[in-house]
């Protein structure tokens, strides 16, 4: 049987996300961020060509390791300015039925529970289309702008995030039963006070002893993405997530990473295939091979080797402005780049010995995965290969200029998987997790968050504090009216 492929729009609410310099295109249309019409255009085109989704990165910080402070980023359009995500998800689910958002926030930063509220609001508001990408940080910006010296060190930060989201999971999951809202006219009933239960939270970082403040959503608690890729995120991935972002630039990488993960999941008493694994890719297609390829090398004149590098710099936590453009990798001193740049080097075909400028050349259209260019059917045949040698899910689409890499992508790619029975030729009915994962709305039961519904193996719901009256047995005794 062929596999259905899925796919992800990847986007961020700034100018220059992955593809720096491709903001001076005459095409580019990232600059209309503040347009709330350009979401709302993006996600009806985007719906139109059967995307599974939008995901919308986001960074609370500058990448201001290139050259020891953030200039560079400022030039280049480096990711800022860059403006809140969560925002733009209402009035693009306003003009779409099915297209999901998958949003970006950190576990660092912010307090679960009023977090808790705007996430659970989104769901609301969106009919159960909202995933949640859980990052727990890696700018040092970010952490001093919040009062903080430095990131606090790797291990740390998912050690906070696990009870970050043990919070939430016991506000989404544990704290409403799903028949709570009564709307009960005749008596002047709302809400069965005994149905709303206090989580009683106490622990390492986080105080949270009542009640979540949102009835339950279609999905109570959102598609949880992550994309750890350390031993450590990994494993909090396989504990948590639904779907799972790689940046692999390569098929053998891929592999290796697919296999990690699905063998991780098994661990956490997960089913290996009940998570989607999308890879960072990059499309770049036309009507022929050659006009692909034309397309590109026009796309790489307005790439940007300055803001290549700004990125590269802030993901590998070394200032490649001290090195010179032809320096040999192997003078930098960092084991992220040499690490890096063995993994990119793989896939040159000339396999030899790489330069700083080598790492720019590879980083200035989307990013660190690998870029496919061609006709549609050229590119279909490289997609399918992928997913084949690799066991991925799908793919997280970086464009080159926006929104005319996805528009050509849905013209040229979407009807040659759809006709090979490899894309899906109609959306499934029901929230963002049913159709992705065709288990139903809410959190499958071997899922962690799932053990912290009423009656489950993690609950904590504690009595009612005496302080707060309750006219539970008025209620239990009254007829009630529907939800």
């Amino acid at each position: 049987m062929t596999r259905v492929i899925r796919f992800n729009a990847f986007d961020m609410n700034c100018v220059a996300h992955q593809s720096p310099g491709l903001w001076k295109h005459p095409e580019d249309q990232s600059w209309r961020y503040k347009d709330l019409r350009y979401w709302t255009e993006l996600a009806a085109l985007l719906e139109r060509g059967r995307f599974d989704g939008l995901f919308l990165a986001d960074v609370l910080g500058t990448y201001d390791v290139y050259g020891a402070g953030d200039e560079a980023a400022l030039r280049q359009a480096a990711q800022v300015p860059v403006n809140d995500p969560l925002l733009l998800v209402s009035a693009m689910a306003l003009v779409t039925e099915n297209l999901g958002f998958g949003v970006t926030t950190g576990t660092g930063f912010e307090h679960p529970y009023p977090f808790a509220r705007r996430i659970s609001t989104l769901d609301h508001l969106t009919g159960g289309r909202v995933g949640w990408n859980v990052v727990t940080g890696y700018l040092p910006a970010a952490a001093r702008n919040m009062g903080q010296t430095d990131q606090p060190a790797h291990d740390a930060r998912y050690d906070h995030a696990d009870e970050y989201l043990e919070v939430l999971y016991k506000l989404w999951e544990g704290s409403w039963e799903d028949d709570a809202v009564v709307r009960d006219t005749v008596n002047g009933v709302f809400t069965d006070p005994d149905k709303v239960h206090h989580i009683g939270h106490d622990g390492t970082h986080f105080s949270v002893p009542g009640i979540h403040l949102c009835e339950p959503s279609p999905q109570r608690t959102p598609v949880i993405f992550q994309a750890g890729a350390s031993p450590r995120g990994v494993r909090f991935a396989a504990e948590n997530a639904e779907a799972i972002f790689t940046a692999a630039p390569t098929k053998a990488i891929l592999r290796e990473n697919v296999t990690t993960i699905r063998r991780e999941l098994e661990l956490a008493g997960r089913d290996p295939y009940g998570v989607k694994i999308f890879n960072l890719s990059t499309v770049i297609t036309a009507a022929t091979d050659e006009e692909a390829h034309a397309k590109h090398a026009e796309y790489l004149s307005y790439a940007d080797a300055e803001g290549a590098l700004t990125f590269m710099s802030g993901w590998m936590g070394v200032d490649l402005a001290r090195y010179g453009l032809d320096e040999p990798v192997g003078n930098v001193d960092s084991n992220a780049i040499l690490s890096a740049v063995a993994a990119f080097q793989s896939a040159d075909p000339d396999g030899g010995e790489w330069a700083v400028r080598d790492i720019a050349e590879w980083g200035k259209i989307g990013g660190i995965g690998p870029r496919f260019v061609g006709s549609g059917e050229r590119v279909a045949d490289a997609l399918q290969e992928w997913v084949q040698e690799t066991d991925v899910d799908g793919f997280n689409l970086a464009y080159a200029v926006t929104p005319g890499s996805f528009a050509d992508f849905i013209d040229h790619v979407v009807p040659v998987l759809t006709a090979r029975g490899a894309y899906q030729d109609a959306y499934t009915p029901g929230t963002l997790r049913h159709k992705l994962l065709g288990r139903g709305d809410r959190l499958p039961d071997e899922h962690r968050g799932a053990g912290y519904r009423v009656g489950g193996p993690n609950s904590t719901v504690i009595d009612r504090p005496s302080t707060v009256p309750s006219s539970s047995a008025s209620v239990a005794a009254q007829p009630t009216r529907g939800r």
